[in-house]
């Protein structure tokens, strides 16, 4: 199908459009609320880096905890139904946290408590969002679909980016949040239009739960392509959360930056997912799916190796004066390289997994690929914190870019480097005839 058709398609389907909408709307809050965060814990309630890694744990911790059975859950409701309460539940507890710090009794361990529940929602939100999109669209569309949705993610974080930081900066931490909570409940009023369809499984009687989660996993990880794929992503995500936690640390803290350049940084990335995005489909059509997401991860490890050495220099920056400009100019530059290859790789991993998962387990597909790779936010969101406290943001850095060369050598050593999503839909459509 071509690129032209397939857009006009999407444009044309309205709930998708709907569904594009209340998605774009609640990534550019959560951009803001991802600076607000961590200006909140690092600066407005005086933590440190591990402070910032439990919070960042808090956040994924539910996906370690329930995530195999998410899945499951929400195949007894209607998608749309879940979708909507997780957006209006995530905006109220936004809401309290603001209130919170606006009346200065909120401290790290109840922005911890919330972020946990703020993460129960996500959660469920995440299993309904994943496979409600497969009954909005064509499985050909998939791929183009996803490219779209990442697309306003990264405008959202190129754009939400930049004004967070200057909204932090001008109304404080605690107000910020109340945008991102504003969006999520806008959010939950548009999901509430999208068509609801009955659950997929049947609420009676029928196999226990422990033999649908072995029914699962035995799936995902039996895949010819998708268990190499998730087992890859896996450990990619011990890497990025452990950059995810200390990045924030090295802006504010080791460089001495404030939050407008936090923000400018994190919009370096969001630019370079914008052009990762725009080059994804193409790519994958011309080289396929494994090719490109091999290549993309190369990128992003070394974009955290330029970072390493970034922070390694900074002290000496410090003393010799270089200018501020210059070392967001870096941070930002080795963002923009690791934004491109996010941007590259993600639509094509997503569209590929929901492409050649039937419709009857994509839930719980996702589910069980999400609850690990949140599982390993849990494990790498605290190291990150607890190497950056002991030994350097620097060292954490260059351990969080050992797990990222590590998912990529996971990758490029299995049968997925050579994967092509149009062969993997041929070989299902041919199976079901």
């Amino acid at each position: 199908m071509g690129a032209r058709r397939a857009v006009g398609e999407l444009r044309r389907n309205a709930p998708f459009v709907r569904f594009w909408t209340a998605s774009t709307v609640s990534d550019f809050g959560t951009y803001i609320t991802t600076v607000a965060l961590a200006v909140l814990v690092l600066v407005t309630l005086g933590g440190s880096a591990q402070d910032q890694g439990w919070v960042s744990a808090a956040r994924w911790a539910p996906y370690l905890l329930f995530g195999l059975v998410a899945g499951i859950w929400v195949d007894h409701f209607s998608r749309t139904t879940v979708l909507v309460a997780a957006d209006l539940g995530r905006g109220i507890l936004l809401g309290l946290l603001c209130i919170g710090g606006v009346a200065g009794w909120l401290n790290v361990p109840l922005v911890v408590v919330a972020i946990f529940a703020f993460g129960m929602l996500s959660m469920l939100g995440d299993a309904a969002d994943r496979s409600l999109l497969t009954q909005l669209v064509t499985r050909p569309l998939l791929v183009k679909a996803n490219a779209r949705l990442q697309q306003s993610d990264t405008v959202a974080q190129t754009v939400g980016g930049a004004i967070a930081g200057g909204l932090v900066a001008a109304l404080s931490a605690p107000f910020a949040l109340l945008l991102d909570a504003a969006s999520f409940l806008f959010s939950g009023a548009i999901m509430a239009s999208l068509p609801r369809r009955r659950p997929l499984r049947n609420t009676g009687a029928g196999p226990t739960l422990s033999a649908r989660i072995g029914e699962s996993l035995r799936w995902v990880y039996g895949h010819r392509f998708i268990g190499p794929m998730a087992w890859s992503t896996h450990v990619w995500f011990i890497g990025s959360a452990m950059l995810g936690t200390v990045l924030p640390v090295l802006v504010l803290h080791d460089a001495g930056l404030g939050a407008v350049a936090l923000g400018l940084v994190l919009s370096c990335a969001g630019v370079g997912s914008v052009i990762g995005t725009g080059i994804s489909l193409r790519a994958g059509q011309r080289w396929g799916t494994g090719p490109v997401m091999v290549v993309a991860r190369g990128f992003e490890a070394l974009s955290v190796v330029l970072l390493a050495i970034v922070a390694g220099a900074v002290p000496g920056w410090h003393e010799a004066g270089v200018p501020p400009g210059l070392v967001v100019g870096c941070i930002g530059a080795a963002q923009l390289v690791w934004g491109i290859a996010l941007g590259t790789g993600s639509p094509l991993e997503m569209g590929f997994q929901q492409a050649v998962t039937p419709d009857a387990m994509i839930a719980r597909m996702s589910s069980v690929i999400r609850s690990a790779n949140r599982g390993m936010i849990v494990i790498g969101a605290p190291v990150g914190g607890l190497i950056a406290t002991v030994a350097g943001v620097a060292v954490a850095l260059w351990v969080a870019a050992g797990f990222i060369c590590l998912g990529l050598v996971l990758l490029a050593a299995s049968p997925f480097r050579t994967a092509r999503i149009e062969d993997e839909m041929l070989d299902d459509e041919a199976a079901a005839g």
